[in-house]
């Protein structure tokens, strides 16, 4: 008796396999013939479009206060993060620049809403470059570079541009991805339009990265396949390539601690920095070693959104900036709802909120997103149904390699004690090598503005005026620059045409390049600086 009921049961057993093998076969098949497109209801793109502002928003929130505080360190397990109910709201109100890179987005956001889906690239760098928000490094550069005269792409060209391969869209490319849903070439024409703009090289990979993560997380929940197929974008002889590669294959062998995959790429990578302010630094702006932290956080988060969103933050460098994209892009995947309630405390008494320099807030972008999402469907041969949409997927298309500081090294890093050029408006130093950037500011000693003009000679030979305004907002972020010089002997001179007593230049510091790379910080040059 018992033995039959077993028998009964194992036959039942093998029936209902094979009717599932069946329907899996079926299902397979219906998938391969339908392999080019992808369909979900509006509501389920409506909730994925919110799941990915408000976890961009929640993850820099979460970060902010470990914002650069913990450069190539990670951030210590008893450092004590704080996120509680009312902490949104706090942070939203008291510390509005906190969310530089969503208000940089929503910029962007702005520009499409207000000249159409072929909105020129001038459109986007129009609107950053005279907007009242605070810039630093690559987007500050190109703001500089526009107001000056220097339109994108060449606002972003490491020739332009010292800051090029720095984080800067990388932070602020998540609105390309949440508005191509499935679309990753079509994000990638996006990222050309806006991120060249800012920045070129590793810088501009980064921005085409995060956003072709967010496209693909629409059409899978597979982790490690959107970031590795997100990885088909960038081309494999670019060092963001190799260090996305290396956290991938580090993670793939040691699965089980976040902090090992860490230290491996921290040991490789973090000196590679060749912008002039991460240079024999531990600061570390690069995009490339922060895009790093990003998947580190997602790889090893492992689909769970409070270990991601820790994890991206604890990675430490760019603190907020990563763990915003993170779990930006984890909330694109999982949707709004299944983002846990205890990051959403408080979210409500923020939503309806505008972001600080813009008038679009949270309510609005889940809106304009949806509408802009809904027009790129519709234009790459997707269908728009009264309950449901219908993607036509893309293939990711390698981009052209771009490389930014091409047969540059850095060499020396010297620091300038004597900052006080207003005594003589004459500054001069000699280096051997192909390139130089010099660091400093020009500063108002009082409420009244002041635009310095200051001519630089190479080897007696005048090579550009330019404009040093004491003005945060329009100031050139990197005094001067020159690369691609022959490998030889130069002196440099800096002088002042209009002095002043209402302002002072102080100078920070000189970094060198040279042809060949060092084989230890230790050949830094002792060269003295000439100060007159």
């Amino acid at each position: 008796m018992i033995y039959g009921s077993i028998m009964k049961n194992l036959t039942s057993l093998l029936i209902l396999l094979c009717i599932t093998s069946c329907n899996t076969n079926i299902q397979t098949e219906k998938q391969q013939n339908n392999a080019d497109f992808f369909t979900l209801s509006k509501s389920v793109l409506k909730d994925k479009i919110k799941g990915a502002w408000v976890g961009q928003t929640v993850g820099v929130t979460y970060g902010y206060p470990v914002e650069f505080k913990f450069e190539s360190r990670m951030v210590p397990d008893n450092h004590e993060l704080p996120w509680y109910d009312g902490y949104l709201k706090e942070t939203f109100t008291e510390i509005p620049g906190a969310y530089d890179d969503v208000y940089m987005d929503l910029t962007f956001v702005q520009v499409f809403e207000d000249y159409g889906l072929d909105a020129p690239a001038s459109a986007f760098a129009s609107a950053f470059a005279n907007a009242d928000y605070k810039l630093w490094f690559a987007n500050q550069v190109s703001r500089y570079n526009i107001l000056n005269g220097i339109e994108p792409p060449q606002s972003g060209h490491w020739l332009n541009n010292p800051a090029a391969d720095d984080i800067d869209f990388q932070i602020e490319a998540d609105f390309a991805g949440i508005m191509t849903p499935g679309m990753v070439n079509s994000a990638t024409k996006i990222s050309d339009r806006v991120g060249h703009i800012m920045n070129y090289g590793d810088g501009w990979y980064g921005g085409v990265y995060i956003a072709a993560m967010y496209s693909l997380a629409y059409v899978s929940d597979d982790i490690e396949y959107v970031v590795n197929e997100s990885l088909k974008l960038i081309p494999e002889e670019s060092n963001f390539h190799k260090i996305i590669t290396d956290v991938i294959t580090i993670h793939e062998e040691q699965p089980n601690d976040w902090k090992i995959g860490w230290q491996y790429i921290h040991d490789k990578w973090t000196d590679t920095d060749l912008g002039p302010w991460g240079v024999f630094d531990t600061f570390n702006i690069d995009a490339k070693i922060n895009a790093a932290w990003v998947v580190l956080g997602l790889l090893y988060g492992e689909g769970d959104f409070t270990k991601t969103i820790d994890i991206a933050t604890r990675a430490g460098d760019d603190a907020d900036c990563n763990p915003a994209s993170a779990a930006g892009i984890l909330g694109t995947m999982q949707g709004f709802d299944a983002i846990p309630d205890f990051w959403k405390q408080g979210l409500e008494e923020i939503e309806g909120l505008p972001f600080a320099y813009t008038s679009i807030s949270l309510n609005d972008a889940y809106e304009l997103s949806y509408k802009h999402a809904l027009a790129m469907i519709s234009l790459n041969d997707g269908k728009i149904e009264d309950d449901s949409v219908t993607i036509k997927l893309q293939s990711p298309t390698e981009v052209p390699f771009e490389q930014s500081f091409k047969g540059h090294y850095a060499k020396d890093k010297r620091e300038i004690n004597d900052s006080d050029i207003n005594t003589t408006n004459y500054f001069s130093f000699n280096f051997n090598g192909t390139g130089f950037a010099l660091m400093g500011k020009a500063l108002s000693m009082n409420d009244q503005e002041h635009t310095y003009t200051a001519e630089m000679f190479i080897n007696g030979k005048l090579i550009e005026t330019v404009k040093w305004p004491t003005n945060f907002t329009t100031r050139r972020f990197y005094l001067s620059w020159k690369y691609q010089l022959p490998k030889n002997d130069y002196t440099v001179e800096i002088r002042v045409k209009n002095p002043t007593n209402t302002a002072e230049v102080s100078l920070e510091s000189i970094v060198i390049y040279d042809d060949q790379p060092l084989i230890n910080n230790s050949e830094i040059s002792s060269s003295r600086l000439m100060h007159d």
